[in-house]
């Protein structure tokens, strides 16, 4: 069996006895890029600054031509790795998010790790992102972000315990201002979870893999905060018949974006029919995708003729199709159109951007 397709017995049962629902025709759906944005992997400093520097560059002038339905410009959720911090490079991201319309959320790598010392290195990580106006605020003033594990082992999910070591992680992020958990999907990795497909909240159970399953959110029904539950914003994940291995074998489709796979109308259309919304909300479809947007093999497809082709088809279909709108979304915005949604509201969800959570000076 192929690389890509290990790990299908985690996760492949439930995409085959999964309840199917129908797409409404009448639907606005909710685009975010979530960005494992690592300036520094397998690079020097001055390799840094030129990757954040090239997306100042290109993304800024992306921004300056698309729009959605809102009439806002494509949004990008950068969760920078805190481990790897770098006063420069870092204030640098600042002035791309502040200038783009972007925002910094975090992304953490660890091993053989502690709840004591990540809870440090959250409270760092968290506090020094504040510090250059990014991140975001809840309406009592506490600072809150969103979350990427590095290497997919959130709540240390790998079957041999590598990359994190924490099995108790969720209230830890709670804890911090976790206000999302925006991982999955990971397959292949084996750290992916049975659940696919859903927007639901999980509850810490004291061992690994505490978010292989949970309550979906629903739709009308608030749900009265607990410390030892986690909202967990899964992306799309199915079976790509129309792109096979060998001609033969179905490929993966995760719902990341690379140089190799980047997005695409037919890729859209996939991510359409995963139906990721929120239970009783079906008209609000909710697509996360995900990339390694600071290695050159990727920003090249997120920041040349590849997205600018695919802002242009969302562009078009929307001009043809009433039923259909597209929003730009952050991985904030996102969170909190679902919170929206999960307490009733209805219409147009780019109302909701900042239903919950608002940036640093807002």
């Amino acid at each position: 069996m192929s690389g890509a397709m290990k790990g299908l017995n985690r996760w492949l049962p439930a995409y085959v006895l999964r309840r199917r629902s129908t797409v409404p025709v009448a639907r606005d759906v909710m685009i975010a890029v979530c960005d494992h944005f690592e300036p520094f992997h397998d690079a020097d400093k001055a390799t840094a600054l030129a990757r954040v520097n090239l997306w100042q560059t290109r993304h800024t002038a992306m921004c300056s031509v698309f729009r959605d339905s809102d009439g806002v410009a494509p949004r990008h959720s950068f969760f920078y790795p805190v481990e790897q911090w770098d006063a420069e490079v870092c204030g640098r991201l600042a002035d791309l998010c502040h200038g783009t319309g972007g925002e910094a959320e975090i992304h953490l790598h660890h091993e053989n790790d502690t709840a004591e010392n990540l809870r440090a290195t959250l409270v760092r990580g968290r506090d020094a992102l504040a510090g250059l106006g990014l991140l975001s605020r809840d309406a009592t003033g506490a600072v809150r972000y969103g979350f990427i594990h590095g290497n997919w082992a959130l709540d240390d999910s790998h079957p041999e315990g590598r990359g994190c070591g924490v099995p108790e992680e969720l209230p830890v992020l709670r804890e911090t201002g976790c206000y999302g958990d925006l991982t999955l999907p990971s397959a292949p990795s084996p750290c992916q979870v049975r659940t696919i497909n859903s927007i639901y909240y999980a509850r810490e159970d004291g061992k690994a893999r505490s978010h292989e399953r949970g309550e979906r959110v629903k739709a009308g029904r608030p749900r009265t905060d607990r410390g030892d539950e986690l909202l967990c914003v899964q992306g799309p994940l199915c079976l790509n018949w129309e792109r096979r291995k060998f001609g033969v074998l179905p490929r993966i489709e995760n719902s990341d974006l690379t140089g190799a796979n980047p997005p695409t109308a037919l890729r859209l259309r996939l991510w359409e029919k995963c139906h990721v919304h929120v239970e009783g909300r079906p008209e609000w479809v909710f697509i996360k995708l995900h990339t390694h947007g600071a290695i050159e093999r990727n920003s090249t497809a997120l920041l040349g003729d590849a997205m600018r082709d695919f802002h242009k088809h969302l562009a078009a279909r929307a001009a043809g199709d009433h039923n259909f709108r597209y929003h730009y979304v952050s991985a904030r915005e996102l969170v909190n159109i679902v919170h929206a949604a999960e307490d009733g509201k209805t219409g147009n969800p780019g109302n909701y951007r900042d239903y919950r959570y608002r940036l640093a000076g807002q």
